[in-house]
């Protein structure tokens, strides 16, 4: 009834053609983060809202930036 199977894509591909595995740095498998992203860097976290609280955002960048990277080390992606 119009629920015929066909036949797979890789089935239909000669014996020498060889798929290549993903390369490193794609999206094959990313680490997922261990914690939620509130609980991630709390001490860069807490230098950074200090400061931004302080001095306004716009003078926080280094703070800010190393902030992101604590993150994007934990496994998210920023």
């Amino acid at each position: 009834m119009g629920n015929s199977v066909s036949a797979s894509p890789v089935a239909a591909l000669p014996a020498s053609v060889e798929v290549p595995p993903p390369q490193a740095g794609t999206d094959a498998k990313k680490e997922k983060p261990k914690c939620k992203a509130c609980c991630a860097c709390p001490e860069t976290k807490r230098e950074r809202d200090a400061c931004i609280m302080e001095r306004g955002e716009e003078n926080c960048g280094p703070l800010i930036e190393k902030h992101k990277q604590c993150m994007r080390d934990m496994g998210f992606n920023i």
